[in-house]
């Protein structure tokens, strides 16, 4: 059995990606496609119903809803701003007029929040689950930010508290394309990623893209209020490292950017360790002294 990134590794290895337009293909949260003085950046995310969402649990607006706005997080992870959406719906027999309208009331209101057209798509019935497949393009006004950009000695950054989703914060939550304007247009930001299958899991594919290892410090990584009230400090951090879908935005900068970072009142911000060591060694120092590795606990899909 594989799982979801050895696959995508296969589609790198056979994908041509090789055009003088092309900047960054298969490997980060955005596809860059460079065929004028601004970069484009294009996306797409897949909602299949049984796997990613449950019917009995959710409204039809609640799924449009998402479907949209994990495509605006990989934009904003990639320090860009939202331009056009193409909507794709595999809908089941069983669905009716007015389900397919609420779910596209939810899509288009958030994208009506954010600036982005919704140009086109597909649908097609079939006798299968509801499926909601978005593809997005943006546009890097200033430039992409890889995951590739870290350096040893990068301090790393997280714009929330991590560990809602198990209480359903992944189907409200608000994409981080303020935070991420605010950042690049004021500061250098090294390499950022949104985090989407867990901190554990996720900053490994920065340590993998940047070739550095990171240290985080337990004591200042911030846990959601959802997961805090209810639960001991060691079940707090599993959910903080572990749940996927928190949609914050993780990224590196230099010490002395941190520094100033830290003085900033303008967005929410929290600093959680530093980039250092072999890009294999993700790493946890519990208290002063004591470091011990960091296992990857993220979510990941597996195929058989």
């Amino acid at each position: 059995m594989s799982h979801e990134f050895e696959l995508i590794d296969y589609i790198s290895q056979i994908a041509n990606t090789q055009s003088s337009s092309i900047e960054v293909g298969i490997g980060d949260d955005c596809a860059v496609w460079n065929p004028s003085e601004s970069q484009i950046l294009l996306a797409t995310d897949i909602l299949i119903e049984g796997v990613h969402f449950d019917l009995n649990q959710l409204s039809f607006e609640q799924i449009g809803r998402k479907a949209l706005a994990v495509n605006l997080s990989d934009v904003a992870a990639m320090g860009g701003k939202p331009a056009t959406a193409l909507v794709s719906l595999g809908i089941p027999t069983s669905a009716s007029t007015q389900n397919l309208k609420d779910l596209m009331n939810g899509l288009i209101a958030l994208a009506q929040e954010y600036d982005t057209v919704v140009v086109g798509g597909d649908t097609t019935s079939h006798e299968g689950p509801l499926i909601v497949n978005v593809a997005i393009t943006g546009i890097a006004t200033r430039r992409s930010i890889l995951r590739s950009g870290a350096a040893e000695g990068d301090s790393i950054f997280v714009t929330g508290p991590l560990g809602g989703s198990i209480t359903g914060h992944h189907w409200s939550f608000e994409p981080r394309l303020k935070e991420s304007d605010y950042l690049t247009s004021h500061y250098d930001i090294h390499s950022m990623i949104d985090i989407s299958d867990g901190l554990s899991s996720d900053i490994r594919h920065i340590t993998k893209a940047s070739s550095v290892g990171c240290v985080f410090n337990e004591h200042n990584i911030p846990i959601s209020d959802r997961v805090a009230k209810n639960l001991h400090q060691a079940d707090r951090l599993l959910h903080a490292f572990s749940d996927g879908e928190d949609f914050e935005l993780l990224f590196t900068v230099s010490p002395e950017v941190g520094e100033q970072l830290k003085q900033q009142r303008e967005i929410e911000l929290y600093e959680i360790g530093v980039m250092q060591g072999d890009a294999d060694e993700v790493l946890l120092m519990t208290r002063p002294g004591e470091i011990i590795p960091l296992p990857d606990s993220g979510w990941k899909h597996h195929f058989s």
